[in-house]
């Protein structure tokens, strides 16, 4: 081979070498997004659970004084 190609050569896999540096990164930030994501997914999920419960709540209060009207009507 001549140098020339060897240089070439080089200098593509230099690049590459890169790339796969930048992806690295890119994979691990992307990682860390998934990661805060899922965390705020679970306490949404949380939030969601506890809302659902307070508004059977009401609604059991609301349907019991709903009745105790009727049953004075």
């Amino acid at each position: 081979m001549s140098l020339e190609l060897l240089s070439k050569l080089e200098t593509k896999i230099q690049a590459t070498l890169e790339t796969i540096e930048l992806l690295k990164m890119e994979l691990e930030e992307e990682k860390q997004k998934t990661s805060a994501l899922n965390e705020q997914n679970q306490q949404l999920s949380e939030q969601n659970q506890q809302l659902q419960q307070e508004l059977a709540s009401w609604n059991d209060k609301v349907t019991g004084l709903v009745g105790l009207l009727n049953s004075e009507i």
